[in-house]
């Protein structure tokens, strides 16, 4: 069997180009709503997971959740946008509505290194720090990290731009490597 990532949809325009990508990259995938039970995640034994951006609101009481196998699994997981915010949420973080709200081109800022960002800049400030040239879309946004977790990157009116758990390699991001408009996307996932 070959290694494969699993991404579970929820509900995002652009899941389909999440899977693209990775295909583009030679590695197998497959789509899935995201309510499937433990038992598919655990039978369909990914190599990574990857969980999508949503039209929905995460910090809304009937919001959509990834399935605790998830995050039990052991295996790397990539939240993006509202699959970010989820895992927060899921996970001990707090999600808040956004103000103002982010959509379009956006610098965020590389805090420290993680295995995820690892040498991907597009640029440096004049402090020295690394930039990504990323695209956002997104009304919520995590304010308060899960237990375990520490910010890897921030904008102006997002200081939480992406986050990691490097033990548990559970890493998130606000933006949106899958579009062409993030220049390091590609590498990203």
């Amino acid at each position: 069997m070959h290694d494969r990532i699993l991404i579970l949809d929820f509900g995002s325009q652009v899941t389909q180009l999440i899977a693209r990508r990775i295909r583009e990259a030679n590695v197998y995938c497959e789509i899935h709503p995201c309510d499937v039970d433990d038992a598919f995640v655990r039978n369909f034994a990914p190599k990574g997971i990857i969980l999508s951006g949503s039209h929905l609101s995460a910090h809304e009481v009937s919001h959509d959740r990834a399935p605790e196998a998830v995050f039990t699994l052991g295996v790397p997981v990539l939240g993006i946008c509202y699959g970010m915010q989820t895992m927060a949420q899921q996970l001990g973080g707090r999600v808040e509505s956004g103000s103002p709200r982010e959509y379009g081109y956006a610098q965020v800022r590389a805090h420290g290194h993680t295995k995820l960002l690892d040498g991907i800049e597009d640029s440096r400030n004049a402090e020295g720090h690394g930039l990504l040239e990323v695209w956002m879309s997104h009304g919520d946004k995590v304010v308060e990290l899960p237990p375990g977790f520490r910010v890897m990157g921030s904008t102006a009116s997002c200081p939480i731009a992406a986050m990691a758990d490097e033990e548990r390699r559970f890493y998130g991001v606000q933006f949106h490597p899958e579009v062409t408009h993030t220049k390091q996307g590609t590498t990203i996932l």
